[in-house]
């Protein structure tokens, strides 16, 4: 029988993460390079969970906090893998990791293309907000 881990992210499991979620249609940024992931871990690494399984990370999420908001990112389960409430896992343990950090109020965002997603956070709890997300790269 094969064991499934639930552990904190490792620098060594960047290109494993990278490609479970290309694998999971997640589009991958130059904020996800490996040295930005470097220095995401300084600040909350325990917020950077994955599940592995056999040796091969199998699902991931990037959960972050601001002192205000929680975030959670790139949720991933590997196709193979789903169905199997690994997902649920991962929420639920970066939920109870924020709320320990003393953070109320957790966020997240789904790439248009990915909107399907939308039923899995709402069956845990999450609900659509009216907002508009802009962005801009300030460094090159």
């Amino acid at each position: 029988m094969t064991t499934t881990v639930l552990r904190e992210f490792g620098l060594a499991d960047h290109g494993e993460v990278i490609a479970l979620w290309h694998a999971c249609g997640l589009h991958p940024s130059r904020s996800d390079r490996l040295d930005a992931i470097a220095r995401k871990l300084e600040r909350d690494p325990d917020l950077f969970l994955v599940i592995e399984e056999g040796g091969h990370v199998i699902a991931s999420a990037l959960g972050s906090f601001d002192g205000r908001r929680g975030w959670i990112n790139r949720l991933a389960v590997a196709p193979a893998a789903r169905g199997r409430a690994l997902g649920h896992c991962l929420v639920h343990e970066l939920e109870a990791r924020l709320i320990a950090k003393g953070c109320e109020k957790a966020n997240l965002l789904i790439e248009r293309d990915n909107d399907s997603v939308a039923a899995f956070y709402a069956r845990l709890g999450y609900a659509a907000d009216d907002l508009v997300f802009m962005e801009k790269w300030i460094a090159r």
